[in-house]
């Protein structure tokens, strides 16, 4: 596959993701300046981590209106595979690709530590090839993590399954201590209704090595390239 990897102004985790695609994972990988047009070149689209316009104003509310964010909305709505990590996260949502907000983490204090999550909800290219009650070790970075949404948005995700990852414990337990940012209903990822976008705030491309504490967020990519090699053999 061939990824687009779009860095805005204070993004940094786009070499980290080049790393893990490429270097790792054996894809080809390009990094995007944000001014660019055309993604027709591309099979999917990465958002990542960062500070984008240095979150002035809102996380992700500037990046929003960058020449790029044309090109990606239009990407998603013809159904290919977006993902947005952490401030990419943010960025979905600020454009209108998921529902919510990512507001300041309950603590009022930034984290960065290890965090479980647990896979279930309904079918995303991106999560497809992980079995439901799957936990997975990756890291969050981030100050503004804390999913917010009214409880009709909440309820309708849940209902929809479109809440794909949820932290957890290391056996698996939704519970209060195993969220790290106050985040509603301990949500960490969720997909929008088609299932090929699909937001979440901890860094599976910083989970690429065992060199680096372990690479349980291979298994995201893995499984959109698993899918991805599905329709190509059919």
């Amino acid at each position: 596959m061939r990824f687009a990897i779009i860095r805005f102004p204070g993004t940094w985790s786009d070499r980290d993701t080049y790393h893990v695609l490429h270097n790792v994972l054996e894809q080809q990988a390009d990094i995007l300046w944000h001014r660019e047009t055309d993604l027709s070149n591309y099979d999917a689209v990465v958002l990542p981590g960062g500070f984008s316009y240095g979150d002035y104003l809102r996380c992700g509310a500037i990046a929003r209106f960058s020449p790029v964010m044309d090109a990606v909305v239009d990407f998603a709505e013809a159904g290919k595979p977006v993902i947005g990590i952490c401030n990419g996260f943010q960025v979905l949502c600020e454009s209108h690709l998921l529902p919510g907000a990512l507001i300041r983490n309950q603590s009022l204090q930034f984290r960065c530590q290890w965090t479980y999550l647990r896979r279930e909800g309904g079918s995303t290219p991106w999560a497809d090839g992980i079995p439901d009650g799957t936990v997975l070790h990756v890291p969050i970075s981030h100050g503004e993590g804390n999913y917010f949404a009214d409880p009709d948005t909440l309820n309708e995700l849940e209902l929809r399954g479109r809440v794909v990852f949820r932290y957890c414990d290391a056996a698996g337990e939704v519970t209060p201590a195993a969220n790290p940012n106050g985040s509603a209903r301990n949500i960490a990822g969720i997909i929008n209704a088609r299932g090929n976008v699909l937001g979440m705030m901890p860094h599976p491309e910083r989970a690429g090595e065992q060199l680096v504490g372990g690479a349980d967020g291979n298994r995201i990519w893995e499984s959109l390239l698993r899918q991805a090699t599905t329709i190509l053999a059919g």
